[in-house]
């Protein structure tokens, strides 16, 4: 199945946009618990996020989704393929749910937080995705983002105080391997959604 450059454009601006709205969300369910995702002197956005947050978000959402199908035409994953946008939007809706979770429940212990959404997470893997692709990126994804947070307030850039950001790492690797699913499986639809495009015009030549 090969794209074409218009349709791997329109792949790519969609998950942009959908990696900018679920960084939004985050921010500001996360507001909710006055904890800003990133605590800067100067802001570029009501929820008070700097500009860039989303424009990474939404450029590494971008690169996720195109390599999700990739990925799985390269090891033989083709289930993705009897998927529908119902069970799509399902996931986005459990993943959304997740973070609203998080924001709501006071958890006794981080360590909860942290073995709950992970249950939460894996569960999430497991109706909406079961392959090898996606759970490889997922991990990779929660792991390197996590790194990096992790280097952002050790330098300085973000300012929070320990507990807070104890309290951060115990759900951000989950909510980034879910993120990573969740934005694979849309990556995933609309690549089946050109090829079905593209076989239709094939036909009517």
């Amino acid at each position: 199945m090969k794209a074409t450059l218009a349709q791997l454009c329109f792949r790519g601006i969609v998950l942009f946009t959908t990696g900018v709205f679920f960084t939004l969300i985050l921010s500001l369910l996360q507001i909710q618990r006055n904890l800003p995702l990133l605590k800067l002197p100067i802001t570029f956005s009501v929820l008070y996020s700097p500009w860039w947050v989303p424009a990474i978000s939404g450029t590494a959402s971008a690169i996720v989704g195109l390599l999700y199908p990739c990925l799985d035409q390269k090891l033989g994953e083709h289930q993705f393929y009897e998927q529908e946008w119902s069970n799509v939007i399902r996931c986005v809706g459990v993943f959304i749910g997740i973070n609203h979770a998080i924001a709501k429940i006071n958890f006794t212990s981080n360590l909860q937080l942290s073995l709950s959404l992970t249950v939460l997470s894996i569960g999430l893997w497991w109706w909406f995705d079961r392959t090898t692709s996606g759970l490889g990126l997922g991990v990779s994804i929660a792991v390197i983002a996590t790194f990096i947070t992790q280097m952002l307030v050790y330098h300085g850039v973000c300012n929070y105080t320990e507990h807070d950001f104890l309290y951060i790492r115990a759900w951000l690797p989950c909510v980034l391997f879910c993120g990573g699913i969740t934005v694979g499986n849309i990556g995933r639809q609309l690549a089946v959604d050109d090829f079905i495009d593209s076989e239709r015009k094939r036909h009517r030549e």
